[in-house]
């Protein structure tokens, strides 16, 4: 007889997310990931860029160890939640008031150290002193941020670009110091190629230090600003959801939480509250506002068995829902968790610099030491050894590298600002620069996103007018917005309607000047008794085929008239779209919206491609596709449902009139309300990420070619100064080239 060993069970795992403070490049966001890692059965993802571990971890491991473990690294950790927007301010504000500092007084120490320098006649006593007093605070208070990374890196036996900054900020400090402190007497100081700098000239490396600090303050402080909000992206979903619900019981209605709802129970759904999870109507009928979920201006009109999605709004009759995906399930919590997803796989144009300095870093360090060990090997002074081994980290020292980033990224986002175009963040810019294929949804980006009166046309005794002023008066008194394009359409003023009753899903009735009037959907006329012939009937197949709503009048038991409205396509999207072909772009029209509709808005502006019936659970998917299929894609987007699809786009552009949530998720953001903007939008994006891949190219390059000259003394610490500065230049002036970009170049 055969035994068998019983497969040991599979330890049950939790999930939760945790707030990772002090990240600074991304090699801390993998430092905490391997620091995670280590523990027995966790798993962690760590995104620099949203500032978040998830983490997956055994049930039996108590939490507080994860936090104590991401502290251990050097980082700060909380619960996600725990972690407010307050605290998050708070970092921006610190960062902010070192920059501040360090700006006012690395100017007038930049005036004062070279010029007096470098120009004996204008000293004062103790003129190195004031420079000292100057650079002091700019050095051990502004760039503390950039000193404490460096010690966190040299704990774990690791380098980033903070390291370098640090190096150079403080031995271009030290050095000058010594020199203040010590005096040169009457020597002569370094050889420029055409003579001698006057003793004392040591000390123009003080502002070396205050300029590189100032410079990368600056850099760090706009790029926190540019990606905090992408952490308030879930809170903003987890705001649409209902945290309370009304369940049918045995005895009536019970109030109760959220979590309490299961598959199956039954809720009901008061007018204006909302509807707490997905589910199928049981009975009543109503119209309901699904704008903030699917972005279409028009309400559902729902009856039984009719599906309802949780966090969409009940505009009038009672509901009574039966509940068939709560919680996780539900499409909300599912378009959380694509918007999750897709958001940490973004990534960072700066983290180039960082795998650089990853290498540069130590072997800069490494070569500085071997410089100090190679002159003083040879025989030469002390001073000239040291003097090269700080030329090769004052040569090293990667402002320019550091300031390829930002300085293009903000005069970039500057002119993008003047245009109505804000980039986000250098995401955008990377993503930009390959993108093939350009995702379009409808309503509120292609069309304007509320309804208007197109045509009013009569079929009766009834003139168009006087079909169209009966029609707005008795809409006048109806909330739906079908209604209100009709009451807009009709600039007189309006009598008054008695006996006014609505009817959900169908229309409206009332009685104006004596006469029983009907408004509403051809199948509401029908059902009450008001004959419509083949030349209304063939009216309404035209006007719906060009996806129209249209909407029948009758004026004392007789047909009147047929009101259109429709959602309006924005002037300026036929030329955006034909200035999108013009760039080598591939259009599509993605929306919610039936196939009629879809393909007569993409007919109009010239969109050759669509994809319409589309959920809002699917939009993401949709995009994935495309990328499936090779390509880079940019959404361009307006409402919550768009999120996902804009977190999963290789670059996401939002409508700024759109929702927050898909302001939060979009990487750039049209302000101004006309299509034009977006070829803008993207040519900018891509011509600022090519300036900052040549400002990353010049300079590595400049560092790589000047460091050997700095090892064999050629290259004194001043030069070294002046030509890193020159380098910081370069790279500057080649950012402000943007400041040209105009649109339609």
């Amino acid at each position: 007889m055969s035994t068998q060993t019983a497969a040991p069970a599979a330890t049950p795992t939790r999930h939760l997310d945790l707030a990772v403070g002090g990240m600074t490049c991304a090699a801390c966001a993998a430092r905490v990931e391997r620091s995670l890692g280590k523990l027995d059965g966790v798993r962690a993802t760590v995104n620099y860029a949203t500032e978040r571990a998830s983490v997956h971890y055994p049930a039996d491991l108590d939490p507080a160890k994860l936090v104590a473990t991401v502290e251990r690294a050097g980082y700060t950790a909380t619960l996600r939640g725990e972690s407010s927007p307050e605290k998050r301010d708070a970092r921006v504000r610190d960062l902010r008031r070192r920059l501040i500092v360090a700006a006012v007084l690395a100017v007038p120490l930049g005036n004062l150290s070279i010029t007096l320098a470098l120009v004996p006649s204008l000293r004062f006593p103790s003129w190195e002193l004031v420079c000292l007093l100057l650079a002091t605070p700019v050095v051990f208070w502004s760039a503390a941020p950039f000193h404490r990374a460096a010690l966190r890196n040299l704990r774990h036996a690791s380098s980033s670009m903070d390291t370098l900054v640090s190096l150079g900020v403080l031995a271009s400090y030290l050095w000058s110091a010594v020199s203040v402190m010590t005096g040169s007497g009457g020597e002569a100081g370094y050889w420029l190629g055409f003579g001698a700098t006057a003793p004392g000239a040591d000390s123009v490396y003080l502002d070396v230090a205050a300029g590189v600090t100032t410079f990368l303050l600056a850099g760090r402080y706009f790029e926190l600003r540019s990606r905090r909000g992408a952490a308030d992206l879930l809170g903003a979903l987890d705001g649409l959801a209902a945290k309370d619900v009304r369940i049918l019981r045995a005895d009536g209605e019970v109030l109760a939480g959220i979590g309490e709802l299961v598959v199956g129970d039954r809720f009901v759904v008061r007018p204006g509250e909302k509807i707490a999870a997905d589910g199928t109507v049981e009975s009543g009928l109503s119209a309901v506002d699904v704008s903030a979920i699917t972005g279409e201006p028009v309400p559902a009109e729902i009856g039984p068995g009719a599906r309802v999605i949780g966090g969409s709004i009940n505009l009038n009759g009672r509901l009574v829902v039966r509940a068939g995906a709560v919680g996780a399930r539900s499409q909300l919590a599912q378009m959380s968790a694509l918007a999750e997803r897709a958001q940490e796989r973004k990534a960072s144009v700066q983290r180039m610099a960082d795998r650089v300095c990853a290498v540069f870093v130590p072997v800069v360090s490494a070569l500085a030491v071997l410089t100090l060990a190679g002159w003083l090997l040879a025989g030469e002074p002390g001073r000239a050894a040291f003097g090269a081994a700080v030329s090769v980290l004052i040569i090293a020292c990667p402002c320019a590298l550091g300031l390829a980033t930002p300085t293009a990224l903000m005069v970039g986002v500057g002119r993008g600002a003047q245009l109505g175009i804000l980039v986000k963040g250098p995401d955008a810019l990377e993503a930009s620069r390959s993108v093939d294929t350009v995702v379009l949804d409808k309503t509120g980006t292609v069309t304007r996103g509320r309804m208007s009166l197109a045509e009013t046309r009569s079929f009766g005794s009834l003139s168009a007018a006087e079909v169209l002023r009966l029609a707005a008066a008795v809409e006048d008194s109806s909330e739906h917005p079908i209604a209100a394009a009709i009451v807009a359409g009709y600039a007189e003023e309006l009598p008054d309607a008695a006996e006014f009753q609505a009817l959900p899903g169908l229309g409206a009735r009332g009685v104006v000047d004596g006469q029983s009037v009907l408004v509403g959907r051809p199948r509401f006329l029908t059902e009450e008794g008001i004959p419509v012939g083949s030349e209304v009937a063939a009216a309404v197949v035209d006007a719906e085929d060009t996806g129209a709503t249209v909407v029948l009048v009758s004026c004392a038991g007789a047909m009147a008239g047929m009101l259109v409205v429709r959602d309006e396509v924005k002037p300026s999207a036929r030329a955006a779209v034909a200035q999108l072909h013009r760039l080598g772009l591939r259009t599509v029209l993605l929306t919610g919206d039936n196939e009629a509709t879809a393909q007569a808005v993409a007919a109009e502006v010239g969109i050759p491609e669509v994809l319409a019936g589309v959920l809002p659970s699917e939009k993401a998917e949709a995009v994935s596709a495309l990328q499936r299929k090779g390509h880079r894609v940019a959404m361009v987007g307006d409402g919550v449902n768009d999120a996902p699809a804009l977190a999963t786009a290789d670059l996401g552009l939002a409508i700024a009139e759109g929702t927050d949530l898909a302001l939060r998720s979009a990487d750039i953001i049209l302000v101004r309300d006309d299509l034009a903007v977006l070829p803008d939008a993207i040519r900018l994006a891509q011509r600022t990420f090519r300036t900052i891949r040549s400002n990353l190219a010049w300079a590595f390059g400049y560092n790589v070619a000047a460091l050997p000259l700095a090892a064999l003394g050629l290259l004194n610490p001043l030069i070294a100064g002046a030509a890193m500065s020159l380098s910081s230049v370069l790279v500057v002036s080649n950012s402000l080239r943007l400041r040209n970009f105009s649109p339609g170049s």
